[in-house]
């Protein structure tokens, strides 16, 4: 489902920067795209972190999207994500979406996305 969701934001006219440790150690790319080992290594403006972890992992991903600065973070379908989380990305004024996918959402609530404008 990962990349089928960032393929889709392509799609859309999203710039996605895929996290991937594995794949940033060898300079490798996800859907043409290079991979960065963590959101620190992300040189610019954030706007969304979609957190594709168990939710185990999820608190750890969102004190680096606090870190970051991002404007938001999404949490995909069946995860759960504890309030302790989702009240400290909250407090730091960013948007929290849980239990959604953004390849669904979209469509379905009509956003213009920046390859329709």
């Amino acid at each position: 489902p990962v990349h089928g969701v960032m393929r889709y934001l392509i799609q859309q006219g999203y710039k996605c920067i895929p996290i991937n440790p594995r794949e940033a150690e060898n300079g490798g790319q996800i859907l043409g795209q290079a991979a960065v080992a963590s959101v620190s290594d992300i040189k610019e403006k954030v706007d969304m972190v979609d957190i594709f972890l168990r939710a185990d992992r999820i608190p750890a991903a969102v004190d680096d999207a606090i870190a970051q600065g991002a404007g938001a973070v999404w949490t995909q379908l069946n995860i759960d994500v504890d309030e302790a989380t989702i009240a400290k990305a909250r407090a730091a004024g960013m948007t929290v979406i849980t239990n959604r996918c953004p390849a669904i959402e979209i469509p379905n609530l009509g956003i213009t996305t920046p390859a329709r404008l």
